[in-house]
């Protein structure tokens, strides 16, 4: 039995949450003092803690940091007298789960205890990715080039093949996909890496500064122009000058960078003087140049000039098998810089999640989940409660629509309603060799995915029976998380008559 220690000194308290829980099959534990709650979490190993911040002789605050001494996984929910307090916002601070504001609300104080167990369980299990104790080298940006998957296989031996050529090179790809790491891979495998490297994003500045920022400008070629400035092509002679997003660049910008890729020559903004310059340029972009040169806003000679050699960088909903190795790499990272050296890994429910996830943000948005997750951490391991919610409505609404295109069998299940006293007897058969035949005889063309929902329903309904319906007893007996079990319940129309499940739903 799941087992929850309460250390308050208020006895209505103790007596008010041991009530509560025991409904839901929860064993409570009570100490009243600070000495007699840890003797506790000591001896009898409590899955849940719930502890006053208020406790006599010795604050909930140090209470709290010996318990996270004993069991780090250990999930501790604060009680306070007053949600906004200081001591509420420390504890929180110290990686407390949550806290509680007096007087208690039972139904959410049920609810979080409900999720706290689930969170501690997930984190008893082997994470499905570990942190790395010691990074590779990084490179001298700090990043690295991280798959294995054979699309990125492709691009790194795309980036052997033409890194040492005086060739231009276009990096094509969705934002986020990691263009200019491809650009300084280029780079520093060239014969140009001891030579300097500039980039520049066409996108983030006005037509007027970027042609000042490329070519540099004389001494009052235009208002605010108060000293020569000297441009990256300048700057950049002898390396290599990474152009993202080029699609972004006005057409006259377009024609003065055409002509220097051509001779090598330009003159700054209200200059006269030509200056002669050696740049190997790359460039990279998310937009369709193709399209945009038949619309008349990309210049055709100047995309012929770029696209001498095109990396195409794929999404990162199409290398999910690099997604545990992008995880790992940069919570290593982030575990680092966020000085949280507590986190051990990712759960394999968070792991799932993640790689069901589309990342419409690629590795841009990968990185920056990651960040959310370990700084909502209040445990050594990522679990899904840590995630944020864009990850599961995104994955709950891909299922949805699915389940909603997957073509229908030509004969149903019944929907089984699932009661606590059903008798076992009465629990639902399945004869799957007599539903191929059928399916065959009628000429099904998707009997895989009919077979696997078939099978499915019948799965869920049955081990729904055997446990009363209690969704925590599935979800354990499957092996799957109780969301899991909630959606399959909703995808198959399965009605609980009782359900008894540990959040009191």
């Amino acid at each position: 039995m799941l087992r929850a220690l309460v250390i308050d000194d208020d006895r209505s308290v103790l007596h008010m949450v041991q009530r509560s829980l025991e409904k839901l099959q929860i064993e409570v534990l009570s100490a009243s003092s600070a000495d007699e709650g840890l003797k506790l979490v000591e001896e009898r190993r409590p899955d849940v803690v719930l502890l006053d911040i208020l406790m006599p002789r010795m604050s909930g605050l140090e209470v709290f940091s010996r318990i996270h001494h004993i069991d780090r996984r250990l999930p501790v929910i604060f009680i306070t007298a007053e949600a906004g307090s200081e001591s509420a916002i420390e504890a929180m601070q110290l990686g407390a789960y949550d806290y509680l504001a007096k007087p208690l609300d039972l139904a959410k104080l049920n609810n979080l205890v409900a999720k706290a167990l689930e969170t501690r369980r997930l984190m008893s299990v082997p994470v499905a990715v570990a942190v790395r104790e010691e990074e590779k080298p990084s490179s001298a940006t700090g990043d690295l080039f991280v798959g294995r998957s054979p699309v990125m296989l492709e691009v790194f031996k795309s980036i052997g093949r033409v890194s040492k050529q005086n060739v231009t090179v276009l990096i094509r790809g969705e934002s986020g996909t990691g263009k200019e790491l491809v650009a300084r891979a280029l780079y520093q495998f060239s014969d140009r890496s001891t030579r300097p490297f500039m980039a520049v994003n066409c996108a983030a500045l006005p037509d007027t500064l970027l042609e000042s920022e490329l070519f540099g400008h004389e001494k009052g070629s235009f208002t605010g122009a108060e000293r020569r400035r000297i441009g990256k092509f300048e700057q950049c002679n002898g390396g290599t000058l990474f152009l993202d997003e080029v699609g972004d660049m006005s057409p006259l910008t377009q024609g003065k960078v055409l002509r220097l890729m051509q001779e090598q020559r330009f003159e700054r903004v209200g200059g006269n003087d030509t200056i002669s310059t050696d740049v190997r340029m790359i460039a990279a972009t998310n937009r369709h140049l193709e399209e945009m040169v038949e619309g008349g806003t990309f210049r055709g000679d100047l995309f012929y000039r770029l696209n001498v050699v095109t990396i195409q960088l794929p999404p990162l909903r199409e290398r999910s098998e690099d997604v545990p190795l992008l995880l790992q790499y940069f919570l290593t990272r982030v575990r680092k810089e966020l000085n949280k050296p507590e986190i051990e890994g990712i759960s394999l429910e968070a792991m799932e999640a993640l790689q069901a996830y589309p990342w419409p943000g690629n590795i841009r948005e990968l990185q920056s989940v990651v960040r959310q997750c370990v700084l909502k951490a209040t445990g050594p391991v990522i679990v899904p409660d840590f995630l944020p919610r864009t990850v599961f409505d995104s994955t709950a609404h891909d299922l949805a629509v699915a389940q909603r295109n997957m073509p229908a069998p030509i004969e149903h299940p019944p929907v089984v309603t699932v009661n606590k006293e059903l008798p076992k007897d009465d629990s639902p058969s399945l004869n799957i060799q007599d539903y191929v035949e059928a399916r065959l005889a009628g000429g099904t063309t998707n009997l895989y995915a009919e077979a696997v929902e078939v099978m499915e329903r019948y799965l869920f309904t049955r081990v729904l029976q055997a446990t009363g319906g209690n969704q925590t007893k599935t979800s354990e007996i499957l092996g799957i998380t109780r969301g899991k079990v909630r959606d399959r319940i909703a995808a198959f129309n399965i009605t609980l008559g009782k359900k008894v499940t540990i959040d009191g739903e």
